[in-house]
C-alpha cells in the first residue's frame, strides 16, 4: 500500500475556513492546490509513462510536483514568483504595487523604460530558472535515470514566453503551458477566444478544486 502524508497548520486551515465562511458559503472540501493541479492535468491529458513536471508560478511562491505515470514522487515550494517582478519595479521607479503591476505590462513606459523592464524581467526569469533547476537536479539524485521529458506551467509566469524558452534550455525538457480548458465545451460568444486563451494558465488549480466533490477519495 502507498501513502501520500499531507499536513498543514490547523491555524492556517482555520483562516482559510473563517474567510469563506464570511463569505457566507460553506466550506465542504479542502484540497491541496498541488493536487488540484494534478487533477486538472490528468483531466485534460489522461495519463503518462513520462516524467512529467507541473509546475505552478503563482505571486509569491513557485510550486513544483513531479509525477510518475497517476503518482505524485516529488515536490517543492520556492518563494519565488510573478510579485518579484513588481518589487524591481518599485525599487527602481519608487511606485505602488499597483502602479508596478501596471508598468509591467508596458503602461506609461515613460516612467519606465523597455530596456529597463526587460533587464528586470531577464533578471527575475533567470531566479526562476536556477531554484527550478536546484529542485530537478534534487530529484535527479534520488531518481537517477527517471529523465523528466516534459514540463507543464500554470500559473501568471506560464504566459511569459522568455521563460518557457529559458526553462527549456536549462532543464532539456519540452515546456508548454497548461490548457485546463482542452476538453471542456463552452460557449465561444460568452469568451473572447484570446481571454481563454490568456487565462488558461491561471485557471489550472481553480478548475482542479471545482472538480472536487463531496466524498471523493
Amino acid at each position: 500500500m502507498s501513502v501520500f502524508l499531507v499536513a498543514a497548520k490547523k491555524e492556517m486551515v482555520n483562516d482559510y475556513l473563517s474567510l469563506v465562511t464570511m463569505a457566507g458559503l460553506n466550506p465542504c472540501i479542502i484540497d491541496v492546490e498541488v493536487f488540484a493541479l494534478q487533477n486538472t492535468f490528468e483531466a485534460s491529458y489522461g495519463s503518462s509513462d513520462d516524467n512529467i513536471a507541473l509546475i505552478d508560478i503563482g505571486a509569491s511562491k513557485t510550486s513544483l510536483n513531479i509525477l510518475k505515470g497517476n503518482s505524485s514522487v516529488f515536490m517543492r515550494d520556492v518563494s519565488l514568483g510573478c510579485g518579484q517582478i513588481n518589487q524591481k519595479i518599485v525599487s527602481l521607479v519608487d511606485c505602488s504595487f499597483e502602479e508596478a503591476e501596471q508598468l509591467k505590462f508596458g503602461d506609461q513606459n515613460d516612467r519606465l523604460s523597455t530596456e529597463d523592464l526587460n533587464g528586470i524581467v531577464s533578471s527575475v526569469l533567470t531566479d526562476w530558472c536556477t531554484e527550478i533547476r536546484r529542485a530537478i537536479d534534487f530529484f535527479y539524485s534520488t531518481y537517477p535515470d527517471d529523465q523528466i521529458k516534459k514540463i507543464v506551467l500554470s500559473g501568471g509566469g506560464a504566459n511569459i514566453a522568455d521563460f518557457r524558452q529559458l526553462l527549456a534550455a536549462e532543464t532539456s525538457a519540452e515546456v508548454e503551458s497548461i490548457n485546463p480548458f482542452k476538453n471542456l465545451y463552452f460557449d465561444n460568444g460568452a469568451f473572447e477566444p484570446e481571454y481563454i486563451k490568456q487565462i488558461a494558465p491561471q485557471a489550472g488549480i481553480c478548475l482542479g478544486l471545482a472538480m472536487r466533490k463531496v466524498d471523493d477519495k
